[in-house]
């Protein structure tokens, strides 16, 4: 790493359900970051503490650029959430009610809707299987995994179990296995769902590089498009984290994800941080 900046580096902490972010504008800093300043800026107690890192920085056919980083220092493409928020901080900013956002993912669509939050466009899911992707050839709608789940991609790998109580899921014990199952390549968020009622849905997430957390865009998309496929809700649904209450609307343009967002508070790294990961 280069020699750190002596005023530190500047960052924004943000939430959308309990799902939080750090976020780092580039356009405003050209700090370097690696692999190892995501993982101690990750660590809780030692750092800020965050499911993922989000970096800002402008692009010239876009209102913004976006890129991802879980808490292990992986790179994610896909962020609803934290797209969701950044979203909300820029409309705050610029006064625009819509956003054109590039991402690993492909370019996306935010809005404003006013009482019903910031919503984003996840663009279409992935069924198939080299798409998510797997590692053979399998009916992505009943995979051939104990439990009887769902493969779905959304920019990134997502692997859905459908259970009678969602409570009674323990992603801290049972994530880490499916996420390095062998039949997902690339290792993969799992999500463990059960239908609470017409078209709402009650989920616990693991993420994958990141662990258990309050709630996760793409996996909330992942799910309900999940559900959907299964016949198990329609194309709208409800879905209850751990961390609150978000909305997807499956729709021909893509999936819609919308809900709460949160500017917590913005702080900065000191340099003698930054100077311990040199």
């Amino acid at each position: 790493m280069d020699a750190p900046d002596p005023d530190g580096l500047p960052f924004a902490k943000m939430h959308g359900a309990g799902n939080d972010f750090v976020v780092i504008d580039r356009r405003r800093t050209a700090a370097p970051l690696t692999p190892a300043l995501v993982r101690a800026l990750a660590d809780r107690h030692r750092g800020v503490g965050f499911d993922q890192l989000a970096l800002v920085a402008p692009d010239p056919g876009a209102d913004l650029a976006l890129t991802f980083f879980n808490a292990d220092g992986s790179e994610s493409a896909a962020c609803g959430n934290a797209t969701r928020c950044i979203a909300a901080a820029e409309m705050a900013a610029t006064g625009k009610a819509r956003l054109r956002l590039r991402t690993a993912r492909g370019l996306l669509r935010a809005e404003d809707r006013g009482g019903d939050g910031i919503a984003v466009n996840m663009g279409p899911p992935l069924v198939g299987w080299q798409e998510i992707p797997l590692a053979r050839a399998v009916d992505t709608l009943h995979l051939p995994l104990a439990g009887d789940p769902v493969a779905t991609g959304m920019g990134n790998p997502h692997l859905t179990f459908f259970v009678a109580d969602a409570l009674e899921a323990d992603p801290a014990r049972d994530g880490p296995r499916w996420e390095n199952d062998p039949l997902f390549p690339a290792r993969t968020n799992v999500e463990f769902a059960a239908v609470t009622g017409p078209d709402r849905l009650r989920l616990r997430i693991w993420e994958r590089g990141t662990g258990v957390t309050l709630a996760s865009g793409s996996c909330t998309c992942a799910a309900a498009v999940a559900a959907a496929r299964r016949g198990l809700t329609g194309r709208r649904v409800t879905v209850d984290c751990d961390g609150g209450t978000l909305a997807v609307d499956w729709r021909e343009d893509g999936v819609w994800l919308s809900g709460p967002v949160a500017h917590v508070f913005d702080g900065r790294l000191t340099a003698a941080f930054l100077a311990g990961l040199a």
